[in-house]
């Protein structure tokens, strides 16, 4: 199944594309013949995911995205107060290329505009065998995950026509901000901006920083989370220019913009979106880029107001229902059924918050679902908050796997997740309050599908119930012809946790369900029973004490072999209540058996 924010994406690139608005940069004219209809989105979690759409693989240059990297290499060689000596973190207000120097002292606003970028390129000092330079390229080698290069043609444009930020080079050394010859810094910073990269490369870039400086493909610690903080603090006030804060406001997540048509957005612990698209606003960002980025933050909630928390999976187990099956007790012939083909229904057990990256890893899971899974289980019971775009993905889910023959459950503990679900759907979602419930409704649906009608029998004699399989058909009738029959409307209780032993009741039409005491005042549902199946005897082996509460789930038929009844059978036929009471051993060691497996998935919760 596609992943819904696989199509999202493709909805919205189709929709941006659109846009016509903005030219291609064109004071550099290497850089001028570009097509200006590119135009690619990739979006990497910090688990190393990427999401693409478009011509997210044409590669074009860094340009003024490489700033924040640039100056994350010299925080981390220098420290934050030698890197501050040069170039201060204010925003400045101004444009990418503008003067803006402190009167008296020389020092750029910030390391975004080109004179704090020029000043950054000054600090890097080669190092162990490597030119400053190539200290810089091996740097964002290792965040985008690959070996990258530079375009000559356009780094030979740049140093030919690259006039105004000559001059800012010369003047910042004339305020001793670059200490030496300014030629080799410009060389540098034209060489830097002339980096390739593609949108694919900057999604990674931009999801290292905001995986605390570790690459999330690589496994690679880039840079430590010193510089990553100062980096993307910058970033956020002073990374648009002079368009930082309607970014701020309407993105809200820390970004950089180049001059070639990139633009990349970071969320920390989430996310790092890229977008490639050359056309540029006035401000010299990609008037596409800009779009794209606004309308992912809105439907994706990812302004840093929204998700102020740290993103992790909220996956916190997948399995199907054979490992947890459902309490109700199943003839040979049903639970073959369901060992076969109990695969094709998988609980995936969600926690924590479904902001951006829970959801995301919700998504993705249920896209890699393997082709045979029918029925889909998910588990909300431990997820605190479920938001609107959790809620807008799970529908898209949802469309997706009805599309596919699929099923969505719920296990959630008040049903609102699946009122918001499917409102127009012919079927609405099921929802369960209990994981067993849930489990019981798959059970039913795959024994629909691929067992028989008797399988799930609406009615079962006395003589054909599993726990007297043991015996022939003459002791069978005659343990039938001691029975008294009963019956009981929905709702009724028939045994209350601890009376005396009763007897041993066989179900012949209908369901009921047992419960026990929590460890709180609510009652915890063990399991459902229906036609066939057998409750009370269980009594003997509790202290002659009835451990839990039954009632009926609808109109309910029972025939009941009474403590009394049974008390003469050993008197007058010990042969048959011998076979009796082994009949009955038989079907509860199985049923504890089972019990215990449960109980065992219960202490792991």
């Amino acid at each position: 199944m596609e992943s819904p924010i696989d199509s999202y994406l493709r909805r919205i690139h189709a929709e941006i594309a659109e846009l016509k608005d903005g030219k291609p940069y064109s004071t550099i004219p290497a850089m001028a013949n570009v097509d200006p209809e590119n135009f690619g989105i990739a979006l990497a979690t910090v688990d190393g995911m990427v999401y693409e759409i478009g011509d997210t693989r044409e590669e074009f240059t860094i340009q003024s995205i490489s700033k924040p990297f640039t100056y994350g290499l010299a925080l981390e060689d220098l420290g934050n107060e030698a890197v501050d000596a040069k170039v201060d973190v204010e925003p400045s207000g101004d444009s990418f290329n503008e003067i803006s120097l402190a009167e008296g002292t020389g020092r750029p606003a910030n390391a975004m505009i080109n004179a704090g970028a020029l000043t950054a390129t000054s600090l890097i000092r080669g190092s162990g065998g490597q030119s400053g330079f190539k200290r810089i390229l091996s740097t964002y080698s290792a965040f985008a995950g690959r070996q990258l290069s530079v375009s000559e043609s356009v780094f030979e444009s740049e140093l030919k026509h690259g006039h105004r930020n000559t001059a800012l080079a010369y003047l910042l050394r004339s305020f001793n901000i670059i200490e030496e010859d300014p030629t080799p810094v410009l060389e540098d910073y034209f060489r830097q901006c002339s980096v390739l990269v593609n949108c694919f490369d900057l999604s990674i870039m931009a999801a290292t920083l905001a995986n605390g400086g570790r690459n999330p493909r690589s496994g690679k610690q880039v840079l430590g989370i010193g510089p990553v903080e100062r980096v993307l603090s910058v970033m956020m006030t002073s990374g648009m220019y002079d368009d930082a804060g309607a970014w701020i406001s309407s993105v809200g997540m820390p970004g950089k913009s180049g001059v070639a048509g990139g633009i990349i957005a970071v969320l920390p612990g989430q996310v790092g979106l890229a977008v490639y698209s050359p056309p540029l606003d006035e401000h010299g960002s990609s008037v596409r880029g800009l779009a794209t980025a606004q309308r992912l933050s809105r439907d994706m909630e990812l302004h840093f107001v929204r998700a102020a928390r740290t993103g992790r999976s909220a996956i916190r187990a997948a399995y199907d229902v054979t490992e947890t099956p459902s309490g109700i007790r199943r003839n040979d012939e049903a639970a073959d059924v369901l060992r076969g083909h109990g695969h094709r229904a998988r609980v995936i057990e969600l926690n924590g918050d479904l902001l951006f990256a829970g959801t995301e890893s919700m998504v993705r899971e249920l896209s890699s679902l393997e082709d045979d899974v029918e029925l889909v289980v998910l588990d909300l019971r431990r997820t605190d908050q479920v938001s609107d775009v959790a809620l807008r993905m799970l529908e898209m889910s949802r469309e997706g796997l009805s599309g596919a023959g699929r099923e969505l459950v719920l296990i959630e503990a008040d049903g609102s997740v699946a009122e918001n679900l499917g409102p127009s759907a012919k079927h609405p979602v099921a929802s369960f309050a209990s994981r067993n419930a849930a489990v019981e409704y798959c059970e039913n649906r795959l024994l629909e599908r691929y067992g028989n009608r008797l399988l799930l029998p609406d009615h079962v004699p006395v003589t054909a119930s599993p726990a007297l399989s043991p015996l022939d058909a003459a002791d069978a009738a005659a343990l039938e012809a001691l029975m008294s029959p009963k019956s009981f409307d929905d709702g009724d209780v028939i045994r209350r946790v601890g009376l005396r032993f009763g007897g041993v009741y066989f179900i012949t039409r209908g369901k009921v369900s047992s419960t026990s005491p929590g460890p709180s005042a609510a009652r915890v549902k063990l399991n459902t029973l229906s036609a066939g199946m057998t409750f009370g005897e269980l009594a003997l082996g509790s202290g002659s004490r009835q451990e839990t509460t039954v009632r009926a789930m609808g109109p309910v038929e029972l025939m009941v072999l009474s403590a009394e009844a049974i008390s003469e059978l050993e008197s007058t036929d010990p042969r048959l209540a011998i076979a009796l009471w082994k009949a009955l051993t038989r079907d509860a060691y199985t049923r504890v058996e089972q019990y215990l497996r449960e109980s065992a998935v219960r202490i792991r919760e």
